[in-house]
């Protein structure tokens, strides 16, 4: 199967228009593959990340792509056909911000293809950090510090550095960490 950020529906050319937007949608469990195939199939725009990544069983191993987001996938389209993309089966609902669905920006989008066509796969993980995790800062001014987390937002993470006696607020792409054991 072809990554969804490389396929190319000649249908969805023609319904690329400059008051659409990529959203958000969260699908069933294990269906974001799917979804975004007849998302396609229906001449909508879906991209479903997709990361390589080695399974290991009991008598092989052999690398398959799945979900970089599981149960999340976006779709480009226009505010007033918000709805058709429930006639599409294992699509759950929208992922919301402020009340309506959320929107990702076009550049965000770009970035995470970017990504996938640069960085070794393997290295792709999707960390969400939850208060009071303890994590070790691997990068930057702080490099070898333990922090506890206070919050994340988005990409912000407030931290605070124990042995400092900080409290440091920095975006996520701008610091690399590995949560401490």
């Amino acid at each position: 199967m072809l990554a969804h950020n490389e396929k190319i529906n000649p249908l969805v050319q023609k319904k690329q228009a400059t008051d659409s937007n990529w959203y958000v949608l969260y699908t069933k469990s294990r269906h974001e593959k799917k979804v975004a195939d007849m998302l396609l199939q229906k001449g909508f725009e879906a991209f479903c990340p997709l990361k390589t990544v080695t399974k290991v069983w009991s008598d092989r191993k052999k690398k398959v792509e799945a979900p970089l987001f599981n149960s999340y996938l976006f779709v480009k389209l226009r505010e007033s056909e918000l709805r058709q993309v429930f006639s599409v089966p294992g699509v759950v609902r929208y992922i919301y911000w402020c009340g309506k669905p959320a929107i990702v920006k076009d550049h965000e989008i770009d970035e995470i293809k970017r990504w996938l066509n640069v960085y070794d796969h393997e290295a792709i993980e999707v960390s969400y950090y939850n208060p009071n995790d303890k994590v070790k800062i691997l990068s930057g001014n702080f490099i070898n510090q333990e922090a506890k987390i206070i919050r994340q937002n988005g990409s912000n993470l407030v931290m605070y550095l124990e042995g400092l006696g900080i409290k440091l607020l920095t975006k996520l792409d701008n610091i690399i960490l590995e949560k401490a054991s």
